[in-house]
């Protein structure tokens, strides 16, 4: 087994959290999104001085984790099949309102292609810049723009997050 790349596992502890977000929001599941990093991760790990001297690391690992993610996702059969699990200390608050609400936004996200809501990830919850989404895909910026209008206009018309707004609104 070779050594550690310098500087690898300061940024897998540094950036870890915010992969972790990311591939969470792409998937919909903690468990496959823990998956999708832990993958990302053994796929640059042999690539890391390489992509230090040319790319930004974390713009590399998110493009890896976007297209495992595709690749995933194309797949008919998964593997596992996800079932419920009873938490084991009660959740403060109105969890019957906190659930519906995940459930509402969860299948809002699963409505958008696998772009849409690529895009969608890393432009509202990462906050990256067009550039840097379009860096992350290989894509154009406008691509990304229109992408990025697509999901949005999805998400509006779904009537779900409306009755989730308007109830918000009350």
């Amino acid at each position: 087994m070779s050594e550690e790349p310098e500087g690898f596992a300061q940024f897998v502890q540094a950036r870890e959290r915010a992969l972790q977000r990311t591939a969470w929001l792409l998937t919909g599941d903690r468990g496959l999104a823990e998956d999708l990093v832990q993958t990302a991760l053994v796929r640059t790990w042999p690539r890391w001085e390489r992509i230090l001297r040319h790319d930004d690391p974390e713009v590399y690992v998110r493009r890896v984790m976007v297209n495992t993610w595709a690749t995933w996702a194309r797949r008919k059969w998964r593997g596992e099949r996800a079932t419920q699990s009873v938490p084991e200390s009660p959740a403060p608050g109105d969890v019957a309102a906190e659930v519906a609400v995940r459930m509402a936004i969860r299948s809002a996200l699963a409505s958008l292609t696998a772009r849409q809501r690529a895009v969608l990830v890393l432009r509202v919850f990462d906050d990256l810049s067009e550039a840097q989404v379009a860096q992350v895909l290989d894509c154009a910026v406008g691509t990304v723009k229109s992408t990025m209008s697509q999901a949005l206009a999805k998400l509006r018309s779904d009537g779900r997050l409306t009755e989730l707004m308007e109830a918000d609104n009350r």
